[in-house]
């Protein structure tokens, strides 16, 4: 579920975002976060242009 909110905030974001600015937007715990960007990163749909920044990989 959570993964899905913050695949869309990447996404529409337009940019790489660190994991507490996407907590923000989504109104989600940073701890929620980072296991979202986890399983998104395993499964190919997020990569990290540079180090702790986060954008689809779309």
């Amino acid at each position: 579920m959570s993964e899905e909110i913050v695949f869309k905030v990447l996404k529409e974001a337009g940019k790489p975002l660190r994991p507490g600015d996407i907590a923000k937007i989504a109104g989600l715990d940073k701890k929620e976060v980072s296991e979202a960007i986890k399983k998104l990163k395993k499964e190919g749909k997020v990569i990290s242009p540079k180090r702790c920044y986060y954008a689809p990989a779309e």
